[in-house]
């Protein structure tokens, strides 16, 4: 009996998780939606909206540190619940990342983009799929899954490249526009560093499963991407 409320509990963190997951995938999408198109007041309320993300990550914290104390988890059942406190931390940099790119539509307000909003997009797209993934993959533990995820941040990489050297390209161009070209560019390194930090979700769930802590960044040279 003992076991099996154990197990109902730590299935209702996992759920939890997820439902953080979800949140955080969709400030991100929106932020993106909110630059694009010029919308003030859906960028301020995504603002807002970050401290309901991180509420919510320390609810997850403390059911689980709670488990840990209470119920002395063994073996797989503590490495589950490490790797939820660490991807929980995880998740809500990521919706910092999100909240980060509304305040910039603040900051740019009726300013028009520098360049076509394309890119960028694309990048949010992509790193939500990749996030996606990940938390399908913690609760399938799914090594597998897991372990290819990391490669798609070279699309992720590209396409931050991509927008680098279009700013550049126009900064030098007309030096006048290198404040639009910045804000441009914090855009694209959050979305950058977003597909990072899945990679991190994505080393804790091979963690969970097999107890082996693993690096998965795609760059062997373990360096950041050089525009």
């Amino acid at each position: 009996m003992v076991r099996e409320t154990f197990g109902r509990e730590l299935q209702g963190v996992q759920d939890e998780l997820l439902v953080l997951g979800n949140m955080v995938e969709t400030a991100l999408i929106e932020s993106v939606a909110a630059l694009r198109r010029r919308d003030l007041a859906e960028a301020r309320r995504l603002i807002s909206g970050d401290s309901e993300i991180n509420r919510k990550r320390f609810e997850i914290e403390n059911d689980a540190m709670v488990l840990i104390a209470t119920q002395q988890p063994m073996a797989g059942d503590l490495r589950t619940l490490a790797a939820i406190l660490e991807i929980v931390t995880e998740l809500e940099r990521i919706g910092d990342y999100a909240k980060g790119i509304a305040r910039i539509c603040v900051m740019m307000r009726e300013k028009p983009p520098l360049k076509p909003v394309v890119d960028v997009p694309l990048m949010a797209e992509k790193a939500r799929h990749m996030l996606h993934l990940s938390l399908d993959a913690f609760v399938g533990r799914n090594v597998e899954l897991a372990r290819s995820i990391p490669a798609m941040d070279d699309e992720v990489d590209a396409l931050y490249n991509q927008v680098y050297r279009d700013l550049l390209a126009h900064i030098m161009a007309d030096p006048h526009t290198i404040d639009r070209a910045t804000y441009l560019l914090w855009v694209a390194h959050n979305l950058e560093r977003t597909a990072d930090r899945v990679t991190n979700i994505c080393e804790r769930v091979v963690y969970a499963v097999t107890g082996k802590l693993e690096e998965l960044d795609s760059d062997e040279w373990g360096l950041e991407s050089v525009a």
